[in-house]
């Protein structure tokens, strides 16, 4: 007898195939039948009306420190993730000795914004090694699989200590001993190695991480070893400044290596068009024979805005920073003071001498007011600029009284990259290119002002269902792109579709009410830490391993979810 038969859902199987009604029967946590059935189970899920699709494979995580405290795993779980992948950008807490533990805590806090509170109590200590690491991760049951990648940053402070962490040149010796480090982690079952080539990493000093501008050699042998393991994936973000360099470091390191490699893809509004023409490479790569891919995003890749978050267009003035201390109450009543609101407009008028920083704080074409919902494809005159302009006010000043509305609680969505006004379907375009894969929703980081841990759940109700300014996609390409494709390209052969054979991860879903509501900040985190989070709806039930772990958005209590220990046949 069945385990469990899922009965006459709509299955999207996850392999792009067209998808048809069908029962899918489980046992043992694997799937071991699809078709019409007359047998009895176990038990039985009627799913008539509902979509069952494989479990979403989120593959871009920095739940590195998380996985020390919530078994839970939440945003993810709640968006029917049943597969994540931690340790992306060259960042995370192992290998690690015992004294360079408070450096690494202030690594991630500066370049993923997790509040180093948040991370002295509520990470767990168990290891200095990497396959301690994941070790002491795997012996903790939770709500989902997990994949682990060693990161580049913490490898070259372990090995070279303070001269790692101030960037300087490591030497032979140095270069050795991380590629044996690399290579025992990928033999212990990590599932890659990833680097951070971008100015905008920094630590909570300030500092630019231990990687950036790291000799091509230092990566090229460390690959090379990584290599000889015949296992694991490299990943990296760079700014591309000089593209020729950096591009042909990746070649370099997809030769010497051996092995797949992805890379962050970003739109930058003062460089619209360059990310075609990393693609274009990437193409060229491809056809001679390296396996080199792009991860992208399925929105405009954005942050939320407001009194509550981690920045806001007057977060840099200095008459907001004397007051940026107070409580969110008292900081509103001195915020409406008109004496301070003169100051503060004033002071915001002189740009800042950095163009990122000059974009969040300058950019209102580009700011849009969150009411009951997100959305993440606006209009133009939906912007701040567009509400001044049909008000006739200066935008700066509609900017600042929109900020202290809902009691201070009003937020902004400000997307950062990919998203220009001459050209609205460029995500569609990194989205539909065969030689990219659906990541960067970075859960578990950016607590303060990304909140993009929801992006399974939009990929199914946006592009399926709601798009308006464009065309919509078909649900089977966006169930493929985040179950199947995801497995394979990080190694993981043994899920991700719903065929005989594979881990019965499944998602059981009502397509026509899936939703997600308004980012909202909660302070859930150890230490009484702030995030940004977001709710889904829609979900009847998702499964890992063949058990029922969320239903109808609330924990079941089951944590059948394991670490994945490298590839899987």
């Amino acid at each position: 007898m069945h385990d469990l038969i899922i009965r006459g859902g709509t299955l999207v199987d996850g392999t792009g195939k067209a998808s048809l009604t069908a029962d899918v029967a489980v046992k043992d946590g694997l799937v071991v039948e699809v078709g019409k059935m007359t047998e009895q189970a176990k038990r039985t899920i009627d799913a008539g009306g509902l979509l069952v699709t494989p479990g979403w494979v989120d593959i871009h995580t920095h739940y590195d420190g998380q996985v020390s405290w919530d078994p839970y795993m939440s945003p993810s779980s709640w968006h029917g993730v049943t597969t994540a992948v931690m340790g992306n950008c060259g960042v995370g807490f192992a290998p690690a000795h015992t004294h360079q533990r408070e450096w690494m805590m202030e690594l991630m806090e500066g370049v993923e914004d997790i509040p180093g509170a948040v991370l002295s109590e509520g990470v767990k200590w168990e290891w200095e090694s990497f396959p301690e690491y994941l070790d002491a991760v795997a012996k903790t049951p939770r709500i989902m699989d997990i994949g682990a990648q060693i990161p580049h940053g913490a490898l070259r402070v372990f090995v070279m200590g303070e001269r790692g962490a101030n960037r300087e040149a490591a030497s032979p010796d140095d270069i050795r001993s991380m590629a044996a480090l690399a290579k025992e982690a990928i033999s212990a079952g990590a599932l890659g190695f990833t680097s951070s080539r971008t100015f905008v990493h920094r630590t909570k000093r300030g500092a630019a991480v231990p990687t950036l501008g790291a000799d091509a050699q230092e990566l090229i042998t460390i690959a090379r070893a990584i290599g000889e393991t015949g296992k694991g994936v490299l990943q990296l973000i760079s700014d591309w400044d000089d593209i020729d360099a950096e591009f042909n470091l990746v070649r370099d390191v997809t030769r010497a290596s051996g092995r797949p490699l992805s890379y962050t893809l970003l739109q930058h509004d003062f460089l619209p068009e360059r990310w075609r023409e990393l693609l274009r490479r990437t193409d060229v790569a491809r056809s001679e024979g390296m396996d080199i891919k792009a991860q992208v995003a399925c929105r405009g890749i954005g942050m939320i805005h407001g009194l509550e978050c981690s920045m806001q267009p007057f977060f840099l003035t200095a008459s907001y920073q004397n007051v940026a201390h107070l409580p969110l109450a008292e900081r509103v009543r001195e915020l409406k003071n008109p004496l301070l609101r003169e100051r503060i407009l004033k002071e915001a008028l002189i740009a800042p001498d950095n163009r990122r920083l000059e974009s969040i704080t300058q950019h209102f074409h580009k700011y849009f007011p969150i009411y009951q919902s997100a959305n993440y494809e606006p209009q133009p005159e939906d912007s701040i600029s567009g509400i001044a302009a049909r008000q006739g006010l200066p935008v700066a000043e509609v900017a600042y009284d929109m900020m202290l509305q809902e009691e201070g609680r009003q937020k902004f969505y400000f997307p950062l990259y990919n998203y220009t006004e001459n050209n609205l379907d460029v995500v569609r375009e990194m989205m539909t290119h065969p030689a990219t894969l659906l990541g960067l929703g970075d859960a578990g980081a950016h607590c303060g002002y990304i909140c993009d841990a929801s992006y399974p759940t939009y990929l199914i109700k946006h592009w399926a269902r709601e798009r308006t300014r464009g065309a919509k996609l078909p649900i089977e390409f966006l169930v493929h792109a985040q179950t199947q494709r995801n497995a394979r390209a990080l190694g993981m052969f043994d899920r991700g579709a719903l065929v005989p054979g594979m881990k019965a991860d499944i998602n059981i879903i009502d397509f026509e009410k899936l939703d997600l509501t308004a980012p909202q900040v909660v302070h859930d985190l150890p230490a009484g830490g702030r995030r940004l989070v977001q709710h889904a709806k829609g979900y009847v039930a998702t499964l890992v391993n063949g058990l029922v772990v969320m239903q109808e958005g609330e924990t079941t209590g089951a944590l059948p979810g394991k670490l994945v220990r490298s590839a899987q046949a």
